[in-house]
């Protein structure tokens, strides 16, 4: 069940299939993965290395967190920044919690509020042409530009309103998921969006992921 998932760290053909599957719908781009085995709508992934920009901020709910955090990122890739460069959206944005010693527990609109310190961690995917030499820094200090390694993620996607119940299916499925393949969540649960306001809920895609050894 939800609850059961521990927190131990902390967001091709066949088996290479690419991000590209979610982005070719609007040619944004995303963080690149092969696929490395799936089950009941469940995915095991390899990410590669990629760069992000993100915020730590504090909040009372993840819909909170995920309204504070956007404004900073949205600002630095608009020219909030001190070459006054504008950055290519991409996708997705992805919100978690940041404690590392409690149960994941879900809640409207994404995961538990008040879990742990109230402290969410939002981040926003840089778009491949980038470096972190070549990236301009943020003139927000709250904005931090971060080298993520190489990492496996266990992910269930679906399509429409990110109400709990839909979480909770999607928490549940990563869960049994991880027990039949044997595998370890060291990550919260991560919340990822890949439209804006602009996209109707009804065709508004999500992702439910856990980092896993």
């Amino acid at each position: 069940m939800v609850g059961n998932i521990r927190i131990a760290a902390l967001a091709g053909a066949s088996l290479l299939a690419s991000s590209a599957a979610l982005q070719a719908q609007d040619g944004i781009e995303g963080p690149q993965y092969n696929v490395l085995a799936s089950a009941q709508g469940v995915e095991l992934r390899e990410y590669a290395p990629h760069l992000v920009a993100e915020v730590t901020v504090d909040a009372d709910s993840m819909r909170e967190a995920s309204s504070r955090g956007f404004r900073p990122l949205a600002g630095y890739i608009f020219g909030n920044n001190q070459a006054a460069d504008k950055i290519a959206m991409t996708a997705p944005v992805t919100t978690q919690p940041t404690d590392s010693g409690t149960k994941i527990a879900m809640t409207a609109p994404v995961t538990t509020a008040g879990q742990g310190d109230g402290r969410y961690t939002v981040r926003f995917s840089m778009p491949s042409k980038w470096t972190m030499e070549t990236l301009p820094l943020p003139n927000d200090g709250s904005v931090n530009l971060v080298q993520v390694e190489s990492e496996k993620r266990a992910a269930y996607r679906f399509t429409g309103s990110r109400s709990q119940d839909r979480i909770d299916e999607a928490t549940d499925r990563l869960e049994a998921f991880l027990v039949q393949e044997d595998l370890r969540a060291t990550s919260p649960v991560i919340v990822a969006g890949y439209d804006g306001p602009s996209v109707p809920m009804e065709r508004k895609r999500w992702e439910v992921m856990v980092i896993v050894e």
